[in-house]
């Protein structure tokens, strides 16, 4: 057997140790073993990477010890952490380390124990009952109460009866009970009634879409499909029974969401269909529930895992299918390091694992549809919502006009105003989009022309009513709204731009007897707030739901009749490539939410770029027509779908510092990219200053990988960077900020 281990330890070093493997614990040390090293002067965590007869250095250490029985990571996964790795230009460490929730790593996470107390049935019946509540009224109740529930809880039992834990033990020595430790599951899921579903009857655009994927299941070909399929489509129905496909063959499946806020509609859906075998990984649980929903994945009690982008590497043993859900959405980027997407990482995860994986959308990314055009990826289409329910009316009005008719720039149109009563009067629902936080966007001072911004980072400060404060949304920085202006002492200071508070704040005063609710980031701290807040909506209490993107796709209330979009072109103008894509998306999928049920629906959106061609396909629903204009454009630029898109990013103080060390690092990655890269910078990036750091930025275009992340990753190594600067590689950014 081989007796030397290549070891990753838990520092970003981006290399691999050699240890002997002392006789004792040869059999016992596998790939993705756990194991303790000595390291320096000091002994480190790390992980079997490979094993092997030979090394090349003569001296090895060994290793100190195991830790825990068995691998946490298996083969296939270790394969996945190293593709992910030199894909993304990181460290395998920091891959290997994406594999597990923190609560799994830690050597302190354990499962709760708790004491079962079980009876004795053939003592308690040579028992005299009536002595015993004479002498011992407590174990009497105790054993009258274990043999009406057959067993309970130790804390249960000492609770219900009054009966102390030393006398349970003393019942136990007399034969009478037997006490069993059991680990006590933290359920993410408890005390929530969820009725049982069966599947549906599926209409032909449906069942020919889930026949292509269960080829795909059965044979790999196609390995990857791509499922276009319009709002309210019945795209999740499909998933549903594709995974019974995946079941009956002994085969497990992952499902990913983009948004905690889909977490608890998407969990209930596949509970309902599919029971106890469910289980949900996502950011929101406690410590405690991601442990153990781990462990129930890792010990096959579970074969479906239902998450946001870290479910992704869940340990499903025979992966039969993974779903990406709204595969476009930018929430599955990771934003530190490894920046991967998870929803490349899905395919690279489905070909290693030899499984299928479904993408699903309404508005697919650019690059996902090209590949499915250009034949990479299967294309299912879905046309027509299920019933052939009616696609919402789709109305766009121009605020440059209705300034004009008013006099004055309203935050509501008057045709926005007058459906939103209409809804109310009808007992309707009503959702209302804009993705803005906080209640204004900046504070001005019309005198001097003063704004109120960050110190630390290279925006504006937002004001928020609730507390009366002025926060950073890039720092979190608070402070209080100044009495008068710091520039000039004028105390006429003007509230500018409008966030989801002042939507909330006008439509209480418009609509006083309406019902409504704000959902964003700063109303969903709480643990339950997304279940509790979307509870209320769908059943009903709430007229009028606000909210930020967390509301705009993938959520199903048939009682939506009307979606309003405050400002469309928010998104429109940021300076970023994909900004026209990102719009249309919105649009599409905020429009999505209306019409649901068995009332038509109807969207309007408010615009001041009434004829850009992002909002005029979108109020079309014209994926196609806009994906035309767009890959175009792409080409011509060579941008992604035609290159890959990398964005290195320095920050760190002083700005001289950063700019320096910027140009050191372009200067030597000039001399070993491969000609058919472009490379752009460096220079500042647009958010030029977050958090008291100076940021600035190196652009990669290229067809090829294999053009830019050698050449990173040496010049990662190589360069002496200043401790004070700080150096961050994005491959595949979604974000140019």
């Amino acid at each position: 057997m081989p007796n030397i281990a290549k070891v990753t330890v838990e520092i970003a070093l981006d290399r691999e140790f050699d240890y002997n493997i002392p006789d004792e614990l040869v059999s016992s040390v596998k790939l993705g073993s756990r194991v303790l090293v000595p390291f320096g002067r000091t002994v480190a965590r790390g992980y079997v990477v490979g094993l092997t007869d030979h090394s090349d250095f003569k001296i090895l250490k060994s290793i100190s010890s195991l830790v825990g029985a068995k691998p946490l990571i298996n083969e296939n996964l270790l394969s996945l952490a190293r593709w992910i790795g030199d894909y993304y230009a990181s460290a395998l460490e920091q891959a290997i380390r994406s594999l597990l929730p923190c609560a799994v790593r830690r050597a302190k996470a354990k499962f709760r124990i708790q004491n079962m107390v079980n009876p004795v049935p053939e003592a308690i019946k040579l028992l005299n009952m009536e002595e015993l509540r004479a002498s011992s009224p407590k174990q009497a109740r105790a054993i009258e109460l274990l043999m009406e529930k057959g067993s309970m809880f130790l804390t249960d039992l000492v609770d219900e009866s009054g009966i102390g834990a030393a006398s349970v033990k003393i019942l136990e020595k007399k034969g009478l009970v037997k006490i069993d430790r059991q680990d006590l599951r933290r359920d993410p899921l408890a005390g929530q009634s969820i009725l049982p579903t069966q599947p549906l009857t599926l209409f032909p655009e449906q069942a020919a879409a889930l026949e292509l994927v269960k080829k795909s299941i059965d044979t790999l070909n196609p390995p990857v499909i791509l499922l276009h399929g319009v709002t309210g489509s019945g795209k999740t129905e499909v998933y549903l029974q594709a995974i019974r496909h995946v079941l009956d063959q002994g085969k497990g499946a992952i499902v990913l969401v983009p948004e905690i806020s889909l977490t608890p509609q998407t969990v209930e859906r596949f509970c309902a269909r599919f029971g106890d075998m469910v289980a949900v990984l996502h950011s929101h649980l406690s410590d405690g529930e991601r442990h153990d929903e781990w462990h129930r994945i890792f010990e096959g009690k579970a074969r479906i895992v239902v998450g946001a982008r870290s479910a992704l590497f869940a340990p499903v043993d025979r992966l039969g299918l993974i779903v990406v859900d709204e595969e476009h959405e930018t929430s599955y980027k990771q934003g530190e390091a490894p920046r991967y997407n998870a929803r490349d990482v899905a395919v690279k995860r489905g070909e290693i694992e030899k499984c299928s994986v479904l993408l699903g959308s309404a508005s697919p990314a650019l690059e996902s549809f090209y590949n499915a055009r250009t034949g990479k990826y299967a294309l299912a289409n879905l046309h027509n919502r299920v019933d052939h329910r009616q696609m919402p009316r789709m109305n766009i009005v121009d605020m440059r006009l209705e300034a004009e008719r008013e006099g004055r720039v309203n935050v509501f149109s008057r045709p926005l105003v007058e459906a939103i009563r209409s809804r109310i009067e009808l007992h309707e629902q009503t959702i209302l989009f804009l993705n803005r936080r906080g209640f204004s966007t900046s504070i001005i001072c019309p005198a001097c022309g003063f704004v109120a911004a960050c110190p630390q980072c290279s925006v504006s400060l937002t004001y928020h009513r609730e507390g009366e404060a002025l926060r950073c949304h890039v720092c979190g920085r608070a402070e209080k709204v100044p009495a008068k202006c710091p520039g000039c002492g004028s105390p006429a200071l003007k509230f500018s731009g409008i966030g989801t508070q002042r939507i909330e704040s006008i439509v209480h005063a418009v609509f006083p007897r309406a019902q409504v609710r704000r959902m964003d980031s700063d109303t969903t701290t709480a643990k339950h707030s997304h279940r509790d807040i979307l509870g209320e909506f769908k059943t009903g209490k709430v007229d009028i739901l606000i909210g930020t993107q967390m509301i705009a796709k993938g959520l199903h209330f048939p009682g939506v009749t009307l979606v309003g979009v405050i400002y469309a072109d928010q998104s429109l103008h940021m300076p970023d490539f994909r900004a026209a894509e990102r719009t249309f998306q919105l649009l599409v999928q905020v429009a999505g939410r209306a019409g649901r049920g068995d009332v038509p629906g109807e969207v309007i959106i408010q615009t001041f770029t009434p004829y850009h061609p992002a909002v005029q396909a979108a109020r079309r629903l014209d994926y196609d027509g806009f994906c035309d204009q767009e890959i175009e454009s792409r080409r011509e630029l060579s941008y992604p779908p035609f290159a890959h898109l990398v964005c290195i990013t320095l920050e760190g103080a002083p700005e001289e510092l950063v700019a320096m060390t910027a140009r050191q690092f372009s200067d030597k990655l000039k001399t070993l990219l491969k000609p058919t890269a472009i490379l752009a910078g460096p220079m500042p990036a647009p958010l030029s200053m977050a958090k008291g750091l100076y940021r600035h930025q190196i652009i990669i275009r290229s067809p090829s990988v294999d053009d830019f992340s050698g050449p990173i990753k040496q010049v990662l190594r190589e360069l002496k960077c200043p401790a004070k600067v700080k150096i961050a590689v994005d491959v595949d950014a979604l974000s140019m900020m």
